[in-house]
């Protein structure tokens, strides 16, 4: 299951990560966000262990989404060390999502 990223846990569970992360950036009226939504929870269980998957609620943590220049949703940023290694704007298939994810172990 995806974890629920904010203001408190942001740093810790992505920044100081020992292993990459996948952040999705949505919020709850955002139709594309919906589609995304399943694959996102897909990919945290099929790289349990091996990456962080989790997403941040853009309405309720704009600061992060802010300090990220997240100016569409859905957006899926991966780190790792703390930086941003690979970026997708808007739907993208699981395969593709899962391949970008996996460049970055």
């Amino acid at each position: 299951m995806a974890l629920e990223l904010n203001d408190t846990n942001f740093e810790e569970l992505v920044l100081k990560s020992d292993k990459p992360v996948l952040v999705d950036f949505w919020a709850e009226w955002c139709g594309p966000c919906r589609m995304v939504g399943p694959i996102v929870e897909e990919l945290a269980a099929d790289f349990e262990g091996r990456a962080v998957v989790g997403k941040v609620n853009v309405d309720q943590h704009q600061g992060i989404a802010m300090e990220y220049g997240i100016r569409n949703i859905p957006t899926l940023l991966i780190f790792k060390g703390g930086q941003i290694v690979d970026k997708q704007v808007g739907v993208a298939p699981k395969p593709a999502l899962a391949q970008k994810l996996e460049a970055a172990l």
